[in-house]
């Protein structure tokens, strides 16, 4: 029987004591990017930028784990948008120092940067939920054998 829409987007809420990674995990891959960027970890080359890379990189390991581990579409989608923002905001916020903070603020968030950010998380949040849950589903039908 197939699971429901609802139960492929947001999965079985689990009951824990410690905070679930479905919650933390898209806070540490916000954070992380954000600050790689502005210590230079993680640099962009320059000219027009249609896809922050190692941002992208971090949030769809990030979601494929978390599909992996039986996280929902949804989660896939939150954790790359996340990584994803970790990179407008670093650009929006520090990069644009010739501006005030309020001009700063009103360019990050932007409605037409929040929904081009948006569509290039469901892709590849899309994608990597696909291969978590492919991965899970390999590695259950080896154990299983």
């Amino acid at each position: 029987m197939s699971p429901s829409i609802r139960a492929r987007l947001l999965r079985r809420p689990e009951i824990r004591a410690i905070p679930s990674p479905r919650l933390t995990v898209p806070l540490a891959c916000f954070l992380g990017v954000f600050a790689a960027y502005a210590v230079g970890v993680f640099t962009i080359a320059g000219g027009a930028v249609f896809l922050a890379g190692d941002a992208a990189a971090v949030g769809v390991v990030a979601a494929a784990a978390l599909a992996y581990r039986r996280g929902g579409l949804a989660v896939a989608w939150v954790t790359v948008y996340a990584s994803l923002l970790g990179y407008s905001a670093d650009h929006y916020l520090l990069g644009l120092s010739g501006r005030s903070l309020g001009e700063r603020l009103v360019a990050f968030l932007g409605v037409d940067g929040l929904v081009f950010v948006g569509i290039e998380a469901l892709v590849l949040g899309t994608l990597a939920w696909v291969a978590g849950t492919v991965a899970a589903r390999i590695v259950g039908s080896v154990r299983e054998a």
